[in-house]
């Protein structure tokens, strides 16, 4: 099939499954927002997800769209893109982030959409499919962004617990409870300002290769509104399993380790939408938490559970990319 000659119908309804990945995408990461300020007792669930789903939607406004870009056209070339190749990437993510998300892991739904797109385009055109500078960018943040999280973290406890040392339990108490306010704002703003680009790239690189962008490759404001809306609505409905796992199985967590692991990940996060790289915001937040609980003692952290995320942090790059890669080939079985 030619990629120009896609019927409209087509081209709407992959630009829904492509939404549809992303309202899932803010399903099964609202954990990583919610989760401190929820084992914390700060905010109930359902205020925890009204509030963490407004700072997605308005991420737009403090972000480029360097991650979007890195998406349409630095993992896979954009040349060989066609329909095929999306619907491969978006049910292969679609299909791992569920299966997780039935089990209750908090995988990676960044890295399952980049294994559906390495998968479906290399089942395409082969090695020569992808551009290996930006799976590189992508495969380093994979190590360096959990790493960078639970330094910054840790770091941070040091920080606050020299600057409240002379203070009250209950006082300290207090000031964090308020401050989490502030640093769950912080981690929902970077949430959605890396998650949602990476479907911007995607419904981009789409309509790119229909020959509907007008001039080079962007990402139109339609796009950035509709990806913004879907991730801020799954926020809405959270994933309380996955915020169960997060928030209390690998770490008991106080206001203070709350307030340290959420704004550790969240620089962590602003600076990798800043220089466009695709971070698993589910990897940053589990480094900065196990960060904080190691701070207070080694023993603290649950490493059984610690070590099952990270076996699912290693499963999910090549566990989408065979998913991508055969939703592909049944595309083309019945086109």
């Amino acid at each position: 099939m030619d990629a120009a000659a896609l019927a409209l119908p087509l081209l709407i309804g992959l630009i829904g499954v492509a939404l549809l990945f992303d309202f899932l995408n803010g399903l099964h990461d609202a954990a990583n927002s919610i989760a401190t300020i929820v084992s914390t007792r700060v905010l109930r669930p359902q205020y925890a997800v009204m509030w963490a789903a407004f700072f997605n939607f308005i991420a737009f406004l403090f972000f480029g769209l360097h991650v979007a870009e890195t998406v349409g056209r630095g993992i896979v070339s954009a040349d060989i893109v066609d329909a095929h190749v999306i619907f491969g990437a978006l049910m292969g993510a679609i299909s791992w982030n569920l299966i997780t998300w039935a089990l209750g892991i908090p995988s990676s739904s960044s890295h399952a959409l980049i294994g559906g797109l390495l998968g479906a385009g290399t089942a395409k055109a082969g090695s020569v499919a992808i551009v290996w500078s930006g799976v590189l960018k992508t495969a380093s943040a994979i190590v360096l962004s959990p790493a960078v999280g639970l330094v910054l973290a840790l770091i941070l406890v040091l920080i606050t617990s020299w600057a409240f040392v002379r203070a009250t339990p209950t006082l300290a108490d207090r000031w964090f409870r308020k401050l989490q306010f502030v640093s769950a704002s912080l981690y929902s703003l970077g949430h959605g300002g890396n998650d949602a680009q990476k479907t911007m790239g995607i419904i981009a690189v789409l309509l790119y290769s229909q020959g509907m962008l007008q001039g080079d490759f962007h990402v139109p404001f339609w796009v950035v509104i509709s990806c913004q809306a879907a991730m801020g609505l799954g926020t809405l409905f959270g994933g309380w399993k996955i915020v169960h796992t997060m928030g209390s199985k690998i770490t008991r967590l106080s206001p203070a380790q709350g307030f340290c692991a959420e704004t550790g990940g969240a620089i962590t996060l602003f600076g990798a939408t800043w220089l466009g790289i695709p971070v698993s915001t589910t990897h940053t937040i589990t480094g900065a938490i196990v960060g904080v609980g190691s701070a207070r003692r080694v023993s603290a952290v649950r490493w059984n559970i610690a070590s099952r995320i990270v076996i699912a942090w290693v499963v999910t790059l090549p566990a989408a990319a065979a998913i991508g890669a055969l939703f592909y080939w049944l595309a083309g079985l019945f086109a």
